[in-house]
């Protein structure tokens, strides 16, 4: 299988290009910076900003499905929500279905399942990130896309463990969990299709 990757020079990001290989999948990951990621002879780098329709595009082409790890850090005008409405235009134009998407716990009705605390500190110093993860969201939903958004709670650079929890009940909250097991619960969604058009968290 062909995998669109965006975000794959993030932390979660890396790993979901590393396992994705390592199951013997083919990889076409749009980078601004090819230094982050090991040559693969499976892996196909595209140069360019996800902010760029044609660099999108050229990515997408002929694969069988997206994921998108986009992340913003810092002080830069959040990515979440622009890079998305690329991806999204770039999939319709090459007839790709499937999108699995990483967003956070704390997103859209998840935001009650954040302690208080957690909610205060977010609102205080993740506004605008969080803002465009909710664009995101929105714009992942009103498309006809056979996607899957993820919500995992606080990342941590652990090993993969295989021990998470996962699913849309509402006493999913706060917790840790490594990027590794959050990059092969995405990797399961490829091709499962259980949470088809809903928005698991992973814990």
């Amino acid at each position: 299988m062909l995998i669109a990757v965006f975000g794959g020079t993030g932390g979660t990001g890396r790993e979901v290009v590393e396992q994705a290989l390592a199951q013997g999948h083919q990889v076409s990951a749009l980078v601004r910076d090819p230094s982050k990621l090991a040559e693969h002879p499976r892996l196909v780098l595209h140069l360019g900003d996800v902010r760029d329709a044609e660099a999108t595009a050229r990515c997408i082409e002929s694969a069988d499905a997206v994921i998108c790890v986009l992340g913003s850090h810092g002080n830069a005008t959040p990515i979440e929500a622009v890079g998305t409405e690329q991806i999204l235009k770039a999939m319709h134009a090459h007839h790709v279905r499937r999108l699995v998407a990483v967003t956070s716990l704390g997103v859209g009705d998840s935001r009650g399942q954040l302690n208080p605390l957690l909610r205060l500190i977010m609102d205080l110093t993740l506004k605008p990130i969080m803002q465009a993860k909710e664009e995101q969201e929105r714009l992942i939903k009103a498309s006809d896309l056979d996607w899957t958004i993820v919500r995992p709670v606080g990342l941590t650079n652990g090993p993969r463990t295989g021990r998470y929890r996962h699913g849309l009940d509402r006493g999913i909250k706060g917790g840790r969990i490594s990027r590794a097991d959050v990059a092969a619960f995405v990797l399961r969604q490829v091709n499962d299709l259980t949470y088809l058009h809903q928005t698991p968290a992973v814990s």
